[in-house]
């Protein structure tokens, strides 16, 4: 009973692991010259620091637009979204 719990909290914890490691590996499969072939050096290092970047303001603007909620519990649309969506953004760029 003991290895099977032993397996499971392994198994559980490869998991973690992977997704934790997805974003990363994500950029580092984009990470493609204009010649079809894999970047490297400063290119390379260039790439993945703008690609994660983009990947953590693509999850933060995911974030406000599922806060983007009125007081009545429906979504926001027009001017009032935009202004919501401006002061997020701006909010999670200052808390970074």
């Amino acid at each position: 009973m003991s290895k099977l719990i032993a397996a499971v909290i392994a198994s559980l914890f490869a998991a973690s692991m992977a997704l934790a490691q997805a974003p990363a590996s994500d950029c580092e499969s984009k990470a493609i010259g204009k010649n079809g072939k894999p970047l490297a050096g400063a290119a390379k290092a260039s790439f993945m620091k703008k690609c994660e970047a983009g990947a953590k303001d693509a999850a933060g603007a995911e974030s406000c637009e599922a806060k983007a909620v009125g007081k009545n519990g429906k979504p926001l649309a027009g001017a009032a979204k935009a202004s919501f969506m401006k002061k997020c953004e701006a909010e999670a760029k200052s808390a970074k």
